[in-house]
């Protein structure tokens, strides 16, 4: 039984300001989960944001892979911590797609975390072999409207955002444009470069170094705005096709009920960091541009893409895995 000493000891406790956790935070080392194999993009960040984060926070931040079912096992594992801001989950993209891709998951994407922010994204480019007569995107469309049943597109897996990307472009052109999954980007772009499947839909920075030598096309980037890893291939809204927008990225999450002030100073420290000129030139080394958003613009960010992605999973008729 809980005796008036200890109800009142723990009372006292919880009426503490939530600011006071942040004066406090981090006292021990911090436990960053990337839900997928080291060596990948988001690894690739979340290793470059523990170091940083080690130095200016005073406690070491570590990065420990827990990989499986597209993510859905380490996100899992970082939805049942304790909300005492010691368990960072690095989530991907897919954070908000999996919902609509699998019959079940062991968490839910948004009530079981708190934002912190957006932290980079990357787009995602069409591109062609340059044997396929077309050098813009409405070349493309009207290329394969010619040619029912002739084209498909090489995507890096199933519900990935280059795979749903391809799906929206069909959707809404009403091209016959079969999908071809791969597993991961850097295949899919093989499949393009060598003409097996002469059209890919796929993160921009494993093609670059093809598009810079001319062995590959890019017609455009599906980004709101142009990329800085290439300037100078347009978005799909400058080609004439505004609904087919999305990118990829990596945003930080806690566990639900972590008290705000620690996401509020975690994001304030992220956005400092990523605002460094020399993180700014190793995040473009990987393809990745920096964000920072807000935790209130990463909340609105999750849920718009999680009922968008859902309508085209549904449109595409893409059955649960």
């Amino acid at each position: 039984m809980i005796n008036r000493r200890h109800l009142l000891a723990s009372l006292a406790f919880t009426a503490l300001p939530t600011s006071s956790y942040g004066q406090n935070y981090p006292s021990r080392p911090v436990r960053m989960i990337v839900p997928f194999a080291p060596g990948g993009s988001v690894d690739t960040f979340g290793r470059l944001l523990s170091d940083r984060l080690s130095r200016s926070m005073g406690q070491q931040f570590y990065v420990e892979n827990i990989a499986g079912a597209t993510g859905n096992i380490g996100t899992g594992r970082a939805a049942k911590a304790d909300p005492d801001g010691q368990t960072i989950l690095l989530a991907f993209s897919s954070h908000v797609i999996n919902p609509a891709l699998f019959a079940s998951l062991p968490y839910d994407p948004i009530k079981d975390f708190e934002p912190v922010t957006l932290a980079v994204s990357a787009t995602h480019a069409i591109i062609v072999h340059p044997t396929v007569p077309a050098t813009s995107l409405a070349d493309l469309i009207a290329l394969v409207k010619a040619n029912p049943g002739k084209y498909s597109f090489a995507h890096g897996g199933v519900g990935t955002p280059g795979h749903l990307l391809g799906e929206q472009l069909r959707l809404t052109t009403g091209i016959d444009l079969a999908p071809v999954p791969f597993n991961g980007a850097g295949p899919a772009v093989t499949s393009v470069l060598t003409g097996h499947t002469p059209i890919g839909v796929t993160a921009l920075s494993p093609a670059a170094p093809q598009i810079a030598d001319g062995k590959i096309r890019a017609l455009a980037v599906t980004s709101a705005s142009r990329a800085r890893l290439m300037p100078q291939v347009q978005t799909t809204a400058e080609a004439g096709q505004p609904a087919i927008v999305g990118d990829l990225w990596v945003g930080v999450l806690l566990p639900a009920r972590t008290p705000k002030a620690i996401a509020d100073l975690l994001q304030k420290e992220i956005a400092t960091h990523l605002a460094a000129a020399d993180l700014q030139e190793k995040l473009a080394a990987v393809g990745f541009e920096p964000v920072g958003s807000t935790s209130e613009a990463f909340a609105n960010r999750m849920a718009t893409e999680a009922a968008h992605w859902r309508s085209v999973i549904e449109a595409a008729k893409i059955k649960p895995l």
